[in-house]
């Protein structure tokens, strides 16, 4: 197939395209590779999928209409991946604007180009924030997520709502990935995981917000992206079950679908620095600090859905990620230890 990946530069939109050109698929990647954190790891990933014959890489902003009304029009995409984004959930209390730029107008644009090309099938990232004050666990997509606890968490959640309009209004069929906590090679150097490795390895102290005792369902990024090619392949279509007295918030009666990807395994944040400080042989030392404002206590996704639909189950434990990134993280920074 001929796929668009947003965010191609990107942790997941990487790894997503990488995959795909692997499988044989031809891959158009866009990227406005911005500086909310260090452009030369976003350009060190496009060299490794510029040396796929079949991947062509595009630098612009997905909020930018006339470039991607051209983009849509000459390429003629069968199906899209829409991963870019502005990222982390403290950001957007310090800059709301970048997210409604990106997150709001930038879909917009996405999904207007799939819907005026006749795009078969969107599939865009949400996220694990969209259940906000929810605290009833696993967290389920028949969940009502109508308290988002940041702006960010709001942004995907309107994205949601944005594609129901689009699959009712001209059938375009969409899906929503929500995404728990995802880590790995290649990973973002504002998330825990890189900024715990970076600090450990320097002699410094490591901030741990909530004393550590909060649970996330960390999910290795290779058990993400087999489940993003996975959705891709299994193209959203109206629940034939649907009630409207009693409405399935993750299906429809158009062609519309919702899915979390999780790891279905939350672990504490204590448990994570512990399996790093094995990984690197070294103790951390830890700052320990209040709850943050617009974190969610804790997270813990059922996949069952998904694996319903397409099989997905993830395969990757904790102390084989960690390694793998921390693998990853000596080979590619080289980093002088204190």
């Amino acid at each position: 197939m001929k796929l668009l990946v947003t965010g191609a530069a990107g942790f997941i939109g990487f790894h997503t395209a990488r995959l795909l050109l692997e499988r044989g698929d031809e891959v158009v990647g866009l990227d406005n590779l911005n500086a909310y954190y260090d452009p030369a790891l976003k350009q060190a990933r496009l060299e490794i999928l510029k040396d796929y014959p079949q991947f062509r890489f595009v630098k612009t902003d997905i909020a930018d209409r006339a470039a991607m009304e051209t983009l849509f029009r000459a390429e003629k995409f069968q199906r899209v991946v829409h991963l870019a984004a502005q990222a982390g959930v403290r950001y957007s209390i310090e800059n709301p604007h970048a997210y409604v730029h990106s997150n709001i107008t930038g879909f917009l644009q996405v999904i207007e180009g799939c819907r005026r090309t006749q795009v078969e099938h969107l599939v865009y990232a949400s996220t694990s924030s969209v259940y906000g004050a929810n605290t009833h666990m696993p967290f389920t997509e028949r969940q009502g997520v109508d308290h988002p606890l940041t702006l960010y968490a709001a942004t995907k959640r309107s994205n949601e709502l944005m594609a129901h309009s689009y699959s009712s209004l001209y059938g375009l069929p969409t899906t929503g990935l929500r995404f728990f906590t995802v880590y790995g090679p290649w990973g973002r150097p504002d998330m825990a995981l890189f900024l715990f490795t970076k600090n450990i390895l320097a002699g410094l102290p490591i901030d741990v917000f909530n004393g550590g005792y909060h649970q996330r369902d960390f999910t290795y990024v290779d058990d993400i992206v087999k489940g993003v090619l996975a959705a891709v392949d299994h193209v959203a279509t109206p629940d034939p079950t649907w009630d409207s007295d009693h409405p399935n918030p993750s299906t429809s009666y158009v062609p519309y679908r919702i899915y979390n990807i999780g790891n279905q395994t939350p672990v504490s944040l204590l448990r994570y620095i512990e399996v790093l400080e094995q990984c690197l042989g070294r103790k951390a030392q830890k700052n320990l600090l209040p709850m943050q404002l617009g974190d969610l206590p804790d997270t813990w996704a059922d996949v069952e859905a998904l694996t319903k639909d397409v099989g997905y189950r993830p395969d990757t434990d904790l102390e084989t990620g960690v390694k793998q990134f921390v693998e990853w993280y000596l080979a590619y920074y080289h980093p002088q230890s204190s």
